[in-house]
């Protein structure tokens, strides 16, 4: 073996290859009240004394409404606005239409919002450089629905991590093995690397090879020679500090529901539009809806308070609840331009239209 191979071999034992990205099992302590320890992220369900029961003798009573109207005018303008926005559409049947009904259509929307809080954990490390560790020398950790944090405004999302008091603790890098530094993948520790323009006989095409000067071997560039490279995990610190970070989580759970009663009109429209709240209902849980004159609404509102109470209630905290029924603005409008029929609506409070037919589509004027 040459001198050449000689120094490709050599390497420096007491830097270690690279360990786990993360701890390996049975790494971590075991912390009371907290499952997992190896990657598990739990959701925790809320103590009983915190899951809600609906009033069972409560009636919610809605208030009759009036559906509401559109004149001609409105419905004009509605529409000229609409082709506006079509490049294709000609402005000069909108204009010189002739109506002959505005048909006014009864549209409930139902919402349930379900505001809820849940609480999950993790173990997470991050590099150790003298900073206050606070551990089990101060008392143990409180379970994770004991632990206090910043509540955000009724109804908003939002999510909160917190570290657990009392759960951190340091332990040398799992990556390193605390070292600071691991050997380097490429040059295995070598520093150098054969040269692959002349395979290491520093000759190519029987002269000096001018990718490295005639010695055979490059420096490896991505440790720089040095044969190691920082450690990623701890970042040369040689020691992590570990702790529970819990994840509290508030989340608005939505669910509309609008009867399909027009099958000309795609439902999925009044995704986009508002209509008029005339009716909220604000509680920690409410209950259904009784005594509405649309039974559809009443039946819906059963079914959803039900399913949001089971699905909600068993993997989190709810802390309240609002249910909504809007009257969506509907109108239908029939109208004539030269001497053909031709319809479209208008709705939700934006005035907003949808047209199957338009004359002209590909005239513009």
């Amino acid at each position: 073996m040459d001198e050449k191979d000689e120094d490709l071999d050599a390497f420096d034992p007491n830097i270690p290859e690279e360990g786990p990205s993360a701890p390996p099992p049975g790494w971590l302590d075991d912390v009371h009240g907290y499952k997992g320890g190896d990657g598990d992220n739990p959701l925790y369900p809320p103590p009983p004394a915190y899951t809600p029961q609906p009033e069972l003798d409560r009636n919610t009573l809605v208030p009759n409404v009036r559906v509401p109207t559109v004149s001609e005018d409105v419905a004009r303008d509605a529409l000229m606005k609409f082709v506006e926005s079509k490049w294709t559409y000609s402005s000069k049947p909108a204009r010189n239409l002739t109506f002959k009904d505005l048909k006014p259509i009864t549209v409930y929307r139902y919402r349930l919002e379900t505001y809820t809080e849940t609480r999950a954990s993790a173990w997470e490390f991050e590099s150790f450089n003298g900073q206050p560790v606070d551990g089990p020398q101060y008392g143990a950790s409180p379970p994770p629905w004991d632990v206090p944090v910043w509540k955000p405004q009724i109804f908003t999302d939002r999510v909160e991590k917190v570290r657990v008091p009392h759960s951190s603790f340091v332990k040398p890098c799992h990556k390193c093995n605390g070292c600071g530094r691991t050997r380097c993948t490429h040059c295995h520790g070598k520093g150098q690397k054969r040269c692959i323009h002349c395979h290491g006989n520093g000759r190519a095409r029987n002269k000096r090879c001018t990718s490295c000067g005639g010695r055979g071997r490059k420096r490896c560039s991505f440790c720089h020679g040095h044969g190691y490279r920082t450690c990623s995990v701890c970042h040369g610190s040689q020691n992590l500090m570990h702790f529970i970070q819990l994840t509290v989580t508030w989340k608005n759970n939505i669910s509309d529901f609008i009867p399909d009663r027009q099958p000309d009109f795609p439902d999925k429209k009044f995704q986009k539009v508002t209509g008029d709240p005339f009716f909220i209902d604000v509680n920690l849980l409410v209950y259904p809806i009784q005594g509405f004159p649309d039974q559809e609404i009443c039946d819906v509102s059963r079914r959803l308070n039900n399913e949001h109470l089971t699905r909600f209630s068993s993997t989190g905290r709810i802390l309240q609840q609002r249910q909504t029924i809007e009257l969506v603005p509907l109108t239908h409008a029939h109208y004539s331009y030269n001497g053909k029929d031709y319809g479209y609506y208008v709705y939700g409070v934006e005035n907003k239209v949808f047209t199957p037919k338009y004359p002209s589509a590909c005239t513009v004027l």
